[in-house]
């Protein structure tokens, strides 16, 4: 079994004020005085875990922790239905991203994440090149609207049955690939019971789609709590229903600024949620990473996916 660094508590938290009443939850892990490196995590909507800093050498590194718009405990939470989405958009999350830097008088950061938090971290990075000092991406998406189509329709030839379920969920969607957008119009329903089904549908179906990855009955979207599986949902429709607002290509169209940024992506080849294509497509633009495939790993990961996590942070801890 491989080893992991301990889990502590934070020795610093807070909350920016990023305007439109929205409050940014952060905290900080590790060593005042060590490397900094932001965790960016995925959904959208999931929330930070503090399981995420077992990757990282505490002694080393100063890991900054946040919850993006509308989850985890920044304010105001995405489950109450009078929370104004128009203020929760990728522009407005690289933007408080900078923000927390700044406050934290942060000059440059290593950033780690995987799914949805690789496709924002590899914004910030385009958007902010000469912040970013190394990159750990693992598993890798840059939320193209291919990738939302797989997602939640290319994969019913896989889980047709799960599909199907899923698919029943929203009756009038003019069309499947309205189906994301109409989950989107339900979470914004005014009757709770309308959204607390559309949530557990949506939840049900991302269940299915990592269920082959243990043999063991693990729902983790299901099993969460209904605060979170409602904040989950209602953010993740609300930007995949627009495809994160990033064009087509744009990631890998502006890989080229990642130039001089040393990389590491691990991929698992067995990842239904986000096939391998995307990640070897990147590892093609960006020449500064080395792209790790491990042919026994999907989306959550496993043992040696999160060793060679380990393994990566461990050399960028010593730059």
């Amino acid at each position: 079994m491989a080893e992991f660094y301990p889990q502590k508590d934070p020795y610093d938290q807070g909350a920016v004020d990023v305007g439109d009443e929205n409050r940014v939850y952060w905290e900080v892990h590790g060593n005042p005085d060590g490397k900094p490196a932001l965790v960016v995590h995925g959904g959208p909507g999931a929330g930070s875990r503090p399981q995420s800093c077992q990757y990282f050498d505490p002694g080393r590194y100063k890991i900054v922790l946040f919850d993006q718009r509308g989850c985890g405990r920044s304010t105001p939470p995405a489950s109450d239905p009078a929370t104004d989405m128009r203020y929760n958009t990728t522009e407005h999350l690289l933007a408080d991203m900078e923000q927390i830097r700044q406050h934290l008088d942060i000059d440059s950061w290593l950033l780690f994440g995987g799914s949805w938090g690789s496709t924002l971290l590899l914004a910030y990075a385009e958007r902010h090149p000469d912040r970013v000092s190394e990159i750990v991406i693992s598993p890798v998406t840059t939320t193209r609207q291919s990738e939302i189509n797989w997602l939640y329709q290319g994969l019913s030839r896989f889980l047709p049955e799960a599909w199907e379920q899923f698919r029943a969920g929203v009756p009038d969607a003019d069309s499947d690939d309205d189906i994301v957008a109409a989950y989107a119009r339900l979470m914004d329903h005014p009757e709770s019971e309308v959204r607390i089904q559309a949530a557990n549908n949506w939840c049900a179906w991302e269940d299915a789609v990592v269920a082959h990855e243990t043999e063991e009955d693990v729902r983790p979207f299901s099993s969460s709590s209904l605060d979170w599986r409602l904040s989950f949902v209602r953010i993740v429709s609300h930007y995949f229903s627009h495809a994160a607002w990033l064009d087509e290509e744009q990631l890998l169209r502006d890989a080229d600024r990642l130039t001089g940024i040393p990389g590491v992506m691990v991929h698992g080849r067995l990842d239904l949620a986000g096939p391998l294509e995307t990640a070897w497509e990147l590892g093609r633009a960006w020449s500064d990473a080395e792209l790790i495939i491990v042919d026994s790993s999907g989306h959550t990961g496993g043992e040696t996916m999160r060793t060679h996590v380990r393994d990566a942070l461990d050399s960028f801890a010593e730059r």
